[in-house]
């Protein structure tokens, strides 16, 4: 007979996950009664300004510079580079980073996250994002603690003398991808960024909040690190992916590795599929590593393909 986690066996293990996604499921929908929806909200306070908005739920890249998408304004690069369009657009965007793997289960870091966009192509300046962004958290019911400005932007203070909130100099608040970047200013709120505007090649606006830190600070419901965990792995795989030795599939791997070692439950037959693939594994790595105790990390990849990152 086989087993996976715990000892159970595979039938009732199944079982037992999908009575335990079906009571996370109860829970959800108590807990969110008396919610603010921010998605809901963004997206109506957009037709109202008559501003496009999608959602963008994927987290391919979009470009090969990164293996998943790590920001709204990817999509959007070329536009930014071209001096002849004009336009606005918003949306919210499935991003993934993994920059932040080691302080998950914090409430404010995660790994898959969605980040509410505001993008203009030479169309809107600084103090207009200002205060439609000023306006969106004040219609969702956030204050912003203190805002911070670069020392080189002292003018950007005028935006802000409407609103009542604290302005402070930073040298950190510059933003680039690496190929497109510029000045910007960051809001804070229980000690924690919850967005800022960057004013990209001083002619464009790129904005960003974080969706669930703004959910976190208004619903008082932050994720533990077993719910980013899950919620990372699935959204890779409803993004198209599937386990692999390379590139976003060898990512999603790791994930599905560390989910099982930490005793996180993932209702998917990759997960399942994994358990057994490493269950293999390390049967046969045990069998062989005292013989072999001094190979490297490569040897045990390349003769018997064992990685020893996800034993």
């Amino acid at each position: 007979m086989t087993y996976f986690w715990l000892n159970i066996p595979i039938g009732i293990g199944r079982l037992l996950v999908r009575i335990q996604s079906l009571l996370l499921i109860f829970i959800n929908n108590e807990n969110n009664a008396g919610r603010i929806n921010v998605t809901d909200e963004f997206r109506t306070f957009c037709d109202v300004k008559q501003i496009n908005f999608k959602m963008d739920t994927s987290v391919k890249s979009y470009d090969d510079t990164t293996l998943f998408c790590p920001a709204g304004m990817q999509q959007f690069k070329s536009l930014f580079k071209d001096p002849t369009y004009t336009g606005t657009t918003s949306n919210i965007q499935s991003c993934l980073r993994l920059n932040d793997i080691d302080e998950i289960g914090d409430g404010s870091h995660l790994l898959y996250f969605n980040m509410i966009g505001l993008f203009s192509f030479r169309d809107w300046d600084v103090s207009k994002a200002i205060n439609f962004w000023m306006e969106f958290l004040d219609r969702i019911g956030i204050q912003p603690d203190y805002i911070t400005i670069h020392p080189d932007k002292p003018e950007w203070v005028e935006f802000y003398k409407s609103y009542n909130v604290e302005i402070r100099f930073d040298k950190e608040c510059e933003w680039s991808d690496g190929e497109i970047g510029g000045y910007c200013t960051e809001f804070f709120k229980d000690g924690i960024e919850i967005g800022n505007i960057v004013n990209p090649l001083g002619t464009c606006i790129d904005v960003g909040f974080g969706l669930e830190r703004l959910e976190m600070i208004l619903n008082k419901l932050g994720k533990s690190k077993e719910q980013t965990l899950n919620d990372t792995v699935i959204k890779i795989i409803e993004s198209g992916f599937k386990p692999s030795h390379y590139g976003e599939g060898y990512v999603l791997k790791k994930l599905l590795r560390m989910s099982y070692k930490q005793g996180v439950v993932i209702d998917h037959q990759y997960y399942h599929d994994e358990i057994l693939r490493q269950e293999k594994i390390l049967k046969n790595y045990n069998r062989l590593k005292r013989r072999n105790s001094d190979k490297s990390k490569e040897w045990w990849w390349n003769t018997h393909g064992i990685d020893l990152d996800l034993l």
